[in-house]
């Protein structure tokens, strides 16, 4: 083990999840130590079905391989004009305003119509009916009056997830997205013995050194220094020594 020591907190911290699993074997306890010493927090990547050490280990892992977000460019357009310099005739609601082009709508008599039919400002009635009364006119003068300059289209960066290719607006929130559906928090206790998912390589190099004999015996030999482990140890003792005689 790195440290020989086991601080009191995470004395209390094994002793209080022995207590309450009774039939925690010295394994699953000894990995319970691994997590909380080394602060191991395993998440499985679900789209690689790869185990990683912890959420910023995989990130950090992403980042590098710039698998995470991309760069991407869009334009933003403001709005449709309802009138330009190339429109010859204009339909227009005397409630609002509202204006339908010749040239800006494929069907602006259609779509006049069904505005006045529903306007709210609209309070003419013709036989309980909301009368569809619009004004048409194709006077130049008339239809200047309705161009409004658009505002011109701007460019924006934003970001692209690399995993599900959907658009954010900055890269927090790609990483909240992330880690919000791509990942799931497995404890370190299930990872060695799962055959589901495979094991990132560096975190499968940290669990074979720390799952070394030597490394375990030194974790026994610390624990034993506690009075109140004892019983604990001395039923892993036995439980070793009747798997070794069935082998």
């Amino acid at each position: 083990m790195a440290s020989s020591i086991i601080s009191e907190t995470l004395k209390d911290e094994l002793l209080k999840f022995i207590k309450k699993n009774k039939k925690a074997d010295l394994i699953t306890v000894y990995l319970l130590f691994l997590e909380k010493k080394f602060n191991v927090r395993p998440v499985l990547f679900i789209r690689d079905k790869t185990i990683f050490q912890s959420q910023d280990e995989l990130i950090k892992n992403l980042e590098a391989q710039n698998k995470l977000w991309r760069e991407t460019e869009i334009k933003i357009q403001y709005g449709q004009e309802s009138v330009n310099d190339q429109t010859k005739k204009i339909y227009i609601c005397p409630f609002t305003g509202k204006v339908f082009g010749d040239n800006t709508h494929p069907n602006p008599q259609d779509a006049i119509y069904d505005w006045v039919s529903k306007c709210p400002e609209n309070k003419e009635r013709v036989g309980g009916l909301k009368a569809k009364r619009f004004f048409v006119s194709e006077d130049r003068d008339v239809i200047q009056n309705y161009i409004v300059k658009r505002k011109e289209p701007i460019t924006k960066i934003v970001y692209s997830s690399a995993v599900t290719g959907k658009l954010f607006n900055n890269k927090q929130a790609v990483l909240d997205d992330f880690i919000k559906n791509q990942l799931r928090s497995i404890p370190l206790e299930e990872v060695p013995n799962q055959n589901r998912f495979q094991i990132e390589e560096h975190f499968l190099a940290f669990i074979q050194k720390q799952l070394e004999e030597s490394k375990i015996n030194a974790f026994v030999e610390e624990l034993s220094h506690y009075e109140e482990f004892e019983p604990y140890i001395n039923l892993w003792l036995v439980e070793d020594k009747e798997e070794a005689e069935d082998e």
